[in-house]
């Protein structure tokens, strides 16, 4: 078990938090958003005053955005040599999960040890929402199929990949079930170097199909697994439910892909630091990671 900690941003960075909420700092927006985590009081009151919008929810589900000042729709913000539009949105989200960032380093580095040799890299970023994941592995020099359902998810990521100056980088966008997705790719025996999923805790497929989770990851893993090249790198398993232990994840991980190819599997959480008090951190999801050095 280990512990990622995504503190190398410079545009972003949690200034407090506490009584379910969390203040955030985007560039030169500072947002408040609820976080079912957060059950500890507020370490510094006197920060709240800051925030340009906060988001309420509604009694009967949902919520709004509540503005204090006005200020753009969407903006950038950077992290490290990578560029990401920033949009708040009516479900409290904003484009983007900051805390991935540690994955990031992760896989660049691995990428371009590959790359840097001459070595093509192809990965496959399921899930893979507004590219947070697909900008990171092409800065690196992989070649990525990015897969979302939502036709407005991938469109931000194109936007996101050449945002980052990566326009001439080979990335493929596809509005498509995830699910369905892998299997035709099994089907035309199609390989990928590296696998990154975050797959949801529940939801329906174009044919009324449910997805949970704790019921369809193992089954899915093994699919995704046959798609890994002889010379694979890494499959990260990345999970935001609520009491679904790393060590679950990590697990299906050793079975299903460490065994028969060697490698290590690492898993725990990842963390962001809240910089109003240098020993409190937000825990923000899990992380499986198989690596093949």
């Amino acid at each position: 078990m280990s512990v990622l900690i995504a503190d190398s941003w410079k545009d972003y960075e949690i200034l407090d938090c506490g009584d379910g909420m969390k203040l955030e700092r985007w560039g030169d927006i500072v947002l408040a958003r609820p976080d079912p985590q957060v059950i500890w009081g507020k370490v510094r009151p006197e920060l709240w005053a800051k925030a340009d919008a906060s988001y309420k929810r509604s009694n009967s589900g949902g919520g709004q955005w509540q503005y204090n000042k006005k200020f753009a729709e969407k903006w950038t913000i950077s992290y490290k040599n990578l560029k990401f539009y920033i949009e708040p949105t009516g479900f409290k989200h904003t484009g983007l999960f900051p805390e991935q960032a540690a994955n990031w380093d992760i896989m660049i580095d691995a990428i371009k040890k590959r790359t840097s040799a001459g070595q093509p890299v192809k990965v496959l970023n399921l899930f893979g929402y507004t590219g947070g994941a697909t900008v990171a592995a092409a800065s690196a020099g992989a070649s990525v199929c990015h897969v979302d359902a939502s036709k407005g998810m991938v469109t931000r990521a194109r936007e996101n990949v050449l945002l980052s100056g990566l326009d001439k980088a080979e990335v493929r966008y596809l509005v498509d079930d995830a699910f369905k997705f892998v299997s035709r790719e099994i089907r035309r025996g199609n390989k990928y170097d590296a696998i990154i999923m975050d797959p949801p805790s529940y939801g329906r497929g174009p044919g009324g199909e449910v997805w949970k989770l704790e019921d369809n990851l193992w089954g899915f893993v093994e699919e995704c697994a046959g798609l890994l090249s002889d010379n694979a790198l890494f499959f990260l398993l990345n999970s935001y439910t609520t009491g679904l232990s790393p060590v679950v994840t990590g697990n299906i991980l050793n079975l299903l892909v460490k065994r028969g190819r060697g490698g290590i599997v690492e898993s725990g959480d990842i963390c962001i630091p809240v910089t109003s008090n240098h020993n409190i951190y937000l825990p923000c999801g899990s992380f499986a990671r198989w690596s093949a050095e």
